[in-house]
């Protein structure tokens, strides 16, 4: 928020020097330009969303470690869910409202005034800039709980935003999905710059109703109708069907990386190591992807450090060479993802297309594809693994791989483990705190947005990492 009232009060400071208009035009730079282009502020702010997602640097994104994939060697404090020595949840915080959320409404409210633009123009490409503010609305909600969302990104009018309800904005986030899937039928172009889909408005369609499933099941076990309603209407119009529908960044090598890359190549540091949680429970199932998630940078087969304890870098398995390729792309949603969302509304008696059983056989088909591992169908044949077989009920049988298949995208297996309640995680080896289950508000909304966040820390019930979201309720 501390940034937020400096830039009010430049433009306070901006305004009461500004003279006629005709001497401020002559005094403008044509090679500075004073109006960014919507199309760079869409481009910058998706970027800047998938490299917050995606990347591994302690001080802005731990949740690969919060999902018990990796742990950490020398430093260990977020392991052991120190969330405020980096002031993480700061650092997030602000890189959402101001480098995501600010810039792709600049960027909406930019297309939606540009004369030049036809009426479908317009409204296909703000639906495009609408479909990453749902996404980014909904990843803060899932990271905190409740948030600034009506009176957030309008410093004038609300300099001391308050805090909404986290289930009613859901409810907003439903129907605001389902404007954008409508502008995605306007038959008009979308933006110039567009690295996730090169301009394909059928698939940004099939990203919106994806995106729609994603809520809808969220809210499966609190409010089945709502979420029943959502989910076969977002199959219904279209959602992904193989993994050439991934909304994914390809990223072009060291001069525009992968920040895996930059995190732990370019670095030159030696942070982490694959945690036992996920290496054992791999070793348990004889899994295949585990030539593609670990490195076999150990003689004696796969060896997870630990988690949370002082781990020796040379003494346990690494993270495997795809995360460090600087080209890897990186995904928002994957068609994984959406069949593990299918199998659960099947498993539900919901009209998805299909049994449980495929959807489930699909997610983790999906996820071996994706990741070019081999021997999917024995895997889908061992005991253990396969879904009449499989130990546990549904949510037990979904929820161990679809943890498996997010394990390069950390934020959504630390939601599975929340919302399946599986696998079981283990307690950080130096602090034995639980595992949390949200970030904790920033320290800069506790000393200068005081009151609203004491009420929405109350309305909660507590700014606690081990508060549990609406939707949490297992």
């Amino acid at each position: 928020m501390k940034k937020i009232f400096l830039t009010v009060l430049s433009l306070i400071v901006l305004a009461s020097c500004q003279t006629d208009a005709q001497y401020e035009n002559l005094n403008r730079d044509p090679k500075n330009p004073t109006q960014v282009d919507a199309d760079f502020l869409f481009n910058s702010a998706a970027k800047s969303l998938v490299d917050q997602m995606t990347s591994t640097n302690v001080n802005t994104n731990i949740y690969r470690l919060l999902a018990q994939y990796w742990t950490e060697t020398t430093y260990v404090d977020e392991a052991n869910y120190d969330f405020n020595t980096r002031n993480i949840p700061q650092n997030h915080w602000s890189e959402m409202y101001r480098d995501v959320l600010l810039d792709l409404t600049d960027a909406q409210e930019r297309v939606l005034n540009d004369a030049s633009l036809s009426t479908a123009d317009k409204t296909v490409t703000a639906a495009q800039a609408e479909v990453l503010l749902i996404y980014t609305w909904q990843q803060m909600v899932d990271t905190f709980g409740d948030i600034p969302y009506s009176q957030a990104l309008n410093a004038n009018a609300y300099p001391l935003p308050a805090y909404d309800d986290a289930a009613t904005i859901y409810t907003d986030l439903l129907s605001r999905i389902d404007t954008a899937i409508s502008g995605l039928s306007a038959g008009g172009s979308g933006f110039a710059v567009d690295n996730l889909y090169s301009g394909d408005i059928t698939k940004w369609k099939k990203f919106a109703a994806s995106l729609k499933l994603r809520l809808g099941i969220r809210l499966s076990d609190v409010n089945a109708t709502v979420a029943k309603a959502a989910v076969e209407s977002a199959y219904s119009t279209g959602v992904f069907s193989s993994n050439s529908d991934n909304a994914s960044w390809a990223y072009l090598g060291t001069s525009n990386p992968n920040p895996l890359w930059t995190d732990l190549v370019q670095s030159g540091r030696s942070d982490f190591v694959v945690a036992n949680t996920t290496v054992d429970f791999m070793n348990t199932l004889s899994d295949p992807r585990r030539a593609q998630y670990f490195d076999d940078n150990l003689s004696g087969g796969y060896v997870g450090g630990p988690y949370g304890a002082n781990n020796t870098y040379e003494n346990y398995t690494h993270v495997g060479d795809i995360m460090i390729d600087p080209t890897t792309p990186a995904c928002l949603i994957d068609y994984a993802e959406v069949s593990f969302y299918l199998a659960e509304a099947a498993a539900r008696g919901w009209s998805v297309g299909g049994t449980a059983q495929q959807h489930y056989n699909n997610g983790i088909t999906a996820s071996f594809d994706y990741w070019g591992a081999t021997g999917v169908a024995s895997y889908l044949l061992n005991p253990s693994v396969a879904y009449a077989t499989a130990s546990g009920d549904w949510r037990e049988k979904i929820g161990k791989q679809f943890w498996l298949a997010m394990y390069n995208r950390g934020f959504e297996g630390w939601t599975v483990w929340r919302k399946y309640n599986t696998p079981t995680f283990n307690l950080p080896a130096v602090s034995g705190l639980p595992v949390p289950t949200r970030y904790t508000y920033p320290i800069n909304e506790q000393n200068l947005n005081v009151d609203n966040w004491t009420a929405a820390s109350t309305a909660i019930g507590g700014d606690k990492q081990t508060t549990k979201l609406f939707w949490d309720v297992n």
